[in-house]
């Protein structure tokens, strides 16, 4: 296998480009050249993507998004194998017996069993503020990645993990910017009393801004957990997400706010 690599960095260009099909089309094979790649294969797409959850101390970090890679490409490499031997060694047997096998149900049953594993990152906050969506999806794309890293499907493993890069790491900052200025806003904020919401929402008229949608929580002794309210927004145009946060926490009533 490194020899046809080698070759294909060393001849003319149609003979590289020969060589590196013939590789390929051996590394779609079942053997031990082609298990070892896709397993190191799926290790590397799943650590990679984990990386980025890890560093932002997500539920699913490094070795989570690894293992579900790998889990998945060894899932899908013994269908292969299920096949080959149904096809070859197991074929008399089987057809004496009259066994039948659908292996596409090994693929199916790894992405039903991601859901249960994405739904334990999925947490809703004190704030009202749903997290872990990102952990979740990632969990899956990194199944259906490394399953396609089991089937040899080398090409649009590259691609997917293209653009599973330029997801986690390009459009975030993007999506910052852009909602740094949008003119609808979501906030909460924990008061020492109720009652003092009327205060908030007469501060928040002063300044001409919108108020679309109030939900009041009392709060609760046994739970500490403060009087609050979730709030949504529509600030007049040009102002200043910081400006808005700023005015409400000078307010005295005000305990903490937040953008959510």
């Amino acid at each position: 296998m490194f020899f046809c690599f080698y070759r294909a960095c060393t001849e003319n260009a149609p003979g590289r480009c020969a060589v590196m099909l013939q590789c390929l089309a051996y590394l779609r094979e079942l053997n031990m050249a082609s298990i070892t790649v896709r397993l190191l294969c799926a290790m590397a797409f799943g650590g990679a993507v984990g990386i980025e959850r890890g560093r932002k101390r997500r539920p699913a970090g490094f070795r989570t998004y690894m293992l579900v890679c790998l889990g998945a490409a060894l899932t899908m490499l013994l269908s292969q194998y299920i096949v080959y031997m149904q096809t070859g060694p197991w074929a008399v047997q089987i057809h004496e017996l009259g066994l039948k096998n659908d292996v596409s149900r090994f693929g199916a049953q790894v992405v039903n069993g991601i859901g249960f594993l994405g739904a334990g990152t999925i947490l809703v906050t004190g704030h009202q503020e749903v997290k872990g969506l990102t952990t979740a999806a990632g969990l899956w794309a990194s199944a259906c990645a490394g399953l396609a890293i089991g089937a040899g499907f080398y090409e649009g493993t590259v691609m997917c993990f293209a653009l599973v890069f330029i997801c986690i790491h390009i459009f975030p900052v993007f999506v910052e910017r852009l909602l740094a200025h949008t003119r609808n806003m979501n906030i909460y904020v924990e008061l020492e009393s109720i009652n003092n919401i009327g205060a908030l929402i007469h501060l928040l008229h002063e300044q001409e801004i919108q108020i679309y949608d109030v939900e009041p929580d009392t709060g609760s002794a046994k739970s500490m957990r403060l009087p609050n309210a979730t709030i949504s927004l529509r600030l007049p145009k040009g102002m200043a997400h910081e400006i808005v946060l700023s005015g409400i926490a000078k307010l005295d009533c005000i305990v903490s706010v937040d953008e959510i």
